[in-house]
């Protein structure tokens, strides 16, 4: 049985202990000292220093940990699990579950978004579901795959976020919504205001014109993802002064912020300096090592 699998097994047994409602409360004491016994005292996380912490509390713990979950950082990021019953956490999983997801995709979904845990079925989970299926039109034996891609997508909400995002998107060109759900789906959890337009901004700053700066978005969507400050502005300060570029070569390639600055675009440029031949931009960052080398040593080509 996997990590994941095993912790919904356990979720189960724990959700049935706290939902039982003994006739008295002498019989409370003894179900609920005898269970714990077996199943949290003798686990190597479950220690006696932990004393004070509630029994439910506890379970969760162990619950997140046995699933592959950081329960620390979980409940750091997702103060409201620490309220949270165990019903409604295993009520969850076993929705996501009837959507297709995986026993072992749960570790890195609710690990990148612990706000799921806490989510509400009917209001937040069901209505993206929704949204996937009829504004994606993304087949429901596809969720898992969608999900996978992007976990964020779980803890955005239809009316204020993804629906938004999308008219956008589709309003400057994106017409094709395969790639947007199974390759650019982050693109929908992004702000318009404060992530998108001012990518866009941005390029057209650098004197791109509007219809340039969208052609390159959609030719490389994840422009819309790198960070102004620590990718575009050295990328192009470098591209501008020290290879004396031309704006023409990034809008022909604007792929060309997607490489590695020190890694990547400053080692090859000095290579073709010091080789004294000219490549195209294009050619000169997505040629393997291998490739590289052969035209160096050929002069180019």
């Amino acid at each position: 049985m996997s990590p994941a699998a095993g912790a919904v097994a356990l979720h189960s047994s724990l959700c049935t202990i706290s939902s039982d409602k003994p006739s008295s409360p002498s019989k409370s004491s003894t179900n609920l000292a005898a269970k714990p016994k077996s199943l949290l005292q003798n686990h190597p996380l479950y220690t006696p220093t932990h004393a004070k912490l509630s029994l439910q509390f506890k379970e969760k713990i162990l619950c997140l940990e046995v699933m592959g979950v950081d329960a620390g950082k979980a409940l750091t990021q997702n103060p409201d699990l620490r309220t949270a019953t165990m019903e409604s956490i295993h009520s969850i999983i076993s929705f996501l579950l009837t959507k297709g997801i995986q026993h072992k995709d749960l570790p890195r979904i609710f690990g990148m978004c612990p706000k799921i845990l806490t989510s509400d079925i009917k209001t937040d989970l069901n209505p993206v579901f929704d949204f996937l299926l009829h504004d994606l039109k993304v087949p429901d034996h596809n969720f898992r795959k969608v999900i996978n891609k992007c976990p964020r997508l779980l803890t955005s909400s239809v009316i204020d976020q993804l629906k938004p995002a999308l008219f956008y998107l589709k309003r400057l060109g994106f017409k094709d919504l395969a790639p947007l759900a199974y390759q650019d789906s982050v693109l929908l959890v992004s702000n318009v205001e404060r992530t998108l337009i001012p990518k866009l901004k941005y390029l057209e700053n650098l004197g791109f014109s509007k219809d340039e700066a969208r052609c390159m978005v959609l030719r490389c969507p994840a422009l819309f993802t790198f960070s102004i400050e620590n990718n575009f502005q050295p990328k192009f300060e470098y591209f501008s002064v020290e290879m004396g570029g031309k704006l023409k070569e990034l809008k022909e390639f604007p792929q060309y912020f997607a490489f590695s600055l020190e890694n990547r675009i400053k080692p090859r440029h000095m290579e073709v300096v010091q080789s004294g031949i000219n490549l195209p931009l294009s050619v000169m960052l997505k040629s393997t090592d291998e490739e590289f080398r052969e035209l160096i040593k050929k002069g180019g080509g």
